[in-house]
């Protein structure tokens, strides 16, 4: 439910949604409208309910209700990307998952320590630079980082600890 929406409006539908319906057996048969309804919130809520009810189905049928432990398993689920997949494996599993989102992206070329187009080619250079046991630490910290210090629009350079390390680049 989180892409496109940030984490203050999909937090509080995520629990409505969760305290009604809290396994795949329960979403896949939940009324669509009844979905809707307690996940209206987020951006996008029609499309994501019939994504909702789409991998419930899925993973009743294909993986005995459990959702997967593998990255190429959660690709295979319909709407799920790299940083879906990265995050579900990071913060579900504790595994050594790096996931890079638009905040991870784009500080990290603002900080200089990578020079990349696009989150893909952000998580790959992120991950030679960190050990692997730090990756899933990473999204965390930057993304925080992003929200309230190196936002996209006015950053709040005067408060960033890490100015100096920054190369000279304009905002």
């Amino acid at each position: 439910m989180s892409h496109r929406t940030r984490d203050d409006i999909t937090y509080p539908a995520a629990r409505k949604l969760f305290e009604r319906f809290s396994t795949p057996e329960e979403m896949a048969e939940a009324d669509t409208c009844e979905l809707e309804v307690l996940i209206r919130d987020v951006g996008f809520y029609r499309v994501k309910t019939g994504r909702i009810k789409e991998i419930s189905g899925i993973l009743l049928e294909k993986y005995n209700g459990r959702v997967p432990e593998d990255m190429e398993s959660l690709l295979g689920l319909p709407g799920v990307g790299r940083k879906t997949a990265n995050c579900v494996l990071a913060h579900t599993f504790l595994k050594d998952a790096l996931a890079v989102d638009t905040h991870v992206h784009r500080i990290s070329n603002r900080l200089g320590l990578v020079e990349t187009k696009v989150p893909e080619e952000t998580e790959t250079e992120l991950k030679k630079i960190f050990p692997q046991k730090y990756w899933r630490h990473v999204n965390i910290l930057l993304v925080k980082r992003g929200q309230n210090i190196c936002r996209p629009i006015s950053p709040r350079c005067e408060a960033c600890v890490l100015i100096d390390m920054r190369p000279k680049i304009s905002l």
